[in-house]
């Protein structure tokens, strides 16, 4: 087996989704707790929950009002809801503060995070942003802010302006999002193994170690050598034969 070659594993997600940074955590302890998670590599996709939405850099919209239009419910139940997104958070280590979140388009981010993937630190820039969105409360449809958190991580201004001006950036969030929809990606986040196995949703470490450890071992099988035919040869004792 190539020394090169890993696991593949990729997740579709969103910067707006709760579950998504839920899941993210989920996943990374059960990589932790994987013995070869050296032979892991873990690829971010593109996924847009709120696409049609328009943004207006100088407006902060209120991200509780605007779910409660979206789904028809008062306030307080939305905020019932926030309460109990924000509890299960924070039993893994995260502190969502929903009170202070804008609600932005996420297609620049993406197309940012995807420049970030090709220099080796998407997912980085996938931490700070759901960092900045879920806990700290920066506007994140505002440019400068984008620019800033992704200079942060170790992009140039000029990487920024090619991820949001190069239609191969476009391109490449508008290609995973339409994969998803080849594949029957309905909801995020959705983790698929390999090409074979897929996970949805923010599910416990457990179900995500259990998963690897099935996966790898049916990678390992089938990249192992596969010998078709023997035949006189001489081995590295000097034996012949």
């Amino acid at each position: 087996m190539s020394s090169t070659k890993k696991l593949h594993v990729e997740v579709w997600s969103d910067i707006v989704c709760p579950f998504c940074y839920i899941g993210k955590r989920n996943y990374e302890k059960a990589l932790a707790d994987f013995s070869q998670s050296d032979e892991v590599e873990l690829e971010f996709k593109s996924f847009q929950l709120d696409a049609d939405f328009v943004q207006d850099a100088t407006n902060k919209y209120n991200l509780t009002d605007a779910l409660a239009k979206k789904y028809q419910r008062s306030i307080e139940e939305i905020k019932a809801m926030q309460q109990q997104i924000t509890e299960t958070a924070k039993s893994v280590g995260l502190d969502f503060n929903f009170d202070a979140s804008i609600r932005f388009n996420t297609y620049n981010a993406h197309r940012i995070i995807h420049i970030a993937k090709e220099k080796g630190i998407g997912n980085q820039l996938i931490e700070a942003l759901f960092s900045a969105y879920f806990t700290k409360g920066e506007n994140l449809g505002d440019s400068a802010t984008l620019n800033e958190i992704a200079i942060n991580i170790g992009l140039t201004t000029e990487d920024v302006q090619q991820a949001l001006t190069n239609d191969s950036y476009a391109y490449k969030v508008k290609q995973d999002i339409q994969e998803a929809a080849n594949i029957g990606i309905s909801g995020v986040p959705f983790f698929v193994f390999n090409r074979k196995y897929g996970v949805s949703g923010a599910q416990p470490p457990q179900v995500f170690l259990e998963t690897l450890q099935k996966s790898y071992l049916e990678w390992q099988q089938t990249e192992a050598l596969k010998i078709v035919s023997n035949g006189a040869a001489c081995d590295i004792s000097g034996n012949c034969d």
